[in-house]
């Protein structure tokens, strides 16, 4: 079944066209014969016999931009003057920007903001750290750190290929949390680099935000990280999925009747994502988890697991269960996918319990579409924003981070995640609640409001703040 078409692949195409009845009608029957959904029109201007126009068109795939844009190009009457793609566009000369806190408009305000006011703020620092975090940025600014070897769904891309992913985390920051996130970069394949880098910087920020970093390295990285910081640090690939995928989860039952200690959960994909996810369901009370990675089911015993693995199968899968994603999902009430696209099919879904949960989360193409899943899950979800249910870091990370930043906290804890966890799900009302709704908007609002102070008590429940 063809992907649908989407705005991550649009286009604007600027036409001219003859200025006679019918002219638009074609472009638009053209376009659409050729599969591209047409999301806008803008105002045209008139000139004369001609007028111009640009459209924006939904597209499948970069092949299909190109077929809709030689489509258009065939046609008589129509002149296409130009055609870009609109995510391209987007990421021009990067998506954020520093600026002032306050205006600078004559030398009473230089004289405080820079020297010699400033060296005031600075001995008052020196005499007690602490101050830094009431008078500097690291109020309220996280790193946003990787080093570009687990992007997305991607792979090992290396961290220059890793920025734009980091600028939009550093957006969404700031756009739900009002919290400065600055992307950083970094060439470092190992923990001990990765560490020792963090190390360095970590006097700059409030919170470091790790990110895209390949398992089993990201493990180790951020245990090391908060145990010799005083900052919170926070891998959000494990614990921002985990905690969203738990939210989801809780209202899923709501909908299907199940009792969460009754579950058979299957996650496929071991690496930080399926970890964490795994970790945060035991603490949940889910009732039987079983993993996968690529060589199959994850037990107790098998003899090529990592130490991340061994801990996982040590902890779940008490019936060690053995073979293919297929053989283990036979009779689960739940999928968890965290791992690549077109993992699982149609014929999974039917084997496995009655009104199956089927979340297939991997980025940026599903384990399985959810076209393919229709009328087979009884909830369904996956990653992407163009479908319903996004099971999206988003609705965690600005929460968790404004919450941990308002109370400066120095970690960030179990009870805080379950704290957020319970937030998100508690921001999809009883009126709203269905098959198509587990999981509030990204854009919800309201999400940030409940889950920062739901945060910010646990934290201080916890005793992991400073005054």
């Amino acid at each position: 079944m063809a992907p649908t078409p989407t705005a991550a692949f649009s286009i604007t195409l600027d036409c001219r066209l003859d200025n006679v009845p019918g002219t638009l009608g074609r472009l638009c029957t053209a376009i659409g014969e050729a599969g591209g959904n047409i999301g806008a029109l803008d105002g045209f201007d008139v000139r004369g016999p001609e007028l111009r126009r640009c459209l924006v068109v939904h597209c499948r795939d970069e092949a299909h931009q190109h077929k809709v844009v030689d489509a258009v190009r065939a046609l008589s009457g129509v002149t296409l003057v130009d055609w870009w793609d609109r995510t391209f566009r987007m990421h021009e000369s990067g998506k954020i920007r520093t600026e002032a806190a306050m205006p600078i408009n004559d030398r009473d305000d230089l004289s405080m903001a820079y020297t010699p006011g400033v060296a005031r703020v600075c001995m008052a620092i020196h005499d007690d750290p602490a101050l830094s975090h009431r008078f500097t940025i690291r109020k309220n600014t996280v790193a946003i750190v990787s080093n570009g070897t687990a992007v997305l769904g991607l792979g090992d891309i290396g961290p220059e290929a890793a920025m734009p992913v980091m600028e939009g985390k550093a957006m969404l920051f700031k756009e739900f949390g009002g919290v400065d996130g600055f992307p950083v970069c970094i060439d470092a394949r190992t923990a001990d680099q990765v560490v020792e880098f963090v190390e360095r910087i970590a006097p700059t920020f409030g919170g470091i935000n790790l990110e895209d970093i390949k398992a089993p390295e990201c493990f180790e990285i951020e245990e090391r990280l908060k145990a010799s910081l005083d900052i919170p640090v926070f891998h959000d690939d494990q614990h921002g999925t985990a905690v969203v995928t738990l939210a989801a989860l809780w209202n899923s039952l709501k909908l299907t009747g199940k009792k969460i200690e009754d579950l058979t959960v299957v996650i496929a994909g071991m690496g930080a994502a399926g970890v964490a996810i795994g970790k945060i369901l035991i603490n949940a009370g889910v009732g039987e988890i079983v993993g996968c990675d690529r060589t199959g089911a994850v037990y107790e015993g098998r003899g090529d697991l990592n130490v991340a693995k061994e801990w996982f199968a040590a902890n779940t899968n008490r019936s060690r269960k053995m073979g293919t994603i297929s053989d283990v999902m036979h009779g689960a009430d739940v999928f968890v996918g965290v791992s690549g696209p077109d993992l699982i099919t149609a014929a999974d879904l039917r084997n496995m319990a009655t009104d199956p949960i089927v979340f297939a989360m991997a980025n940026p193409n599903p384990e399985i579409r959810p076209e393919a899943a229709d009328g087979l899950a009884a909830v369904m979800a996956t990653g992407r924003s163009d479908y319903p249910n996004q099971i999206n870091n988003v609705l965690a990370f600005p929460g968790l981070f404004r919450g941990a930043l308002d109370v400066n906290a120095t970690d960030i804890t179990e009870n805080m995640k379950l704290a957020a966890a319970v937030a998100i799900a508690e921001s999809v009302s009883e009126d709203e609640l269905s098959p198509a709704f587990v999981v509030p908007s990204v854009f919800d609002r309201s999400v940030v409001e409940r889950v920062a102070p739901a945060v910010s008590r646990a934290a201080l429940q916890d005793g992991v703040t400073r005054p």
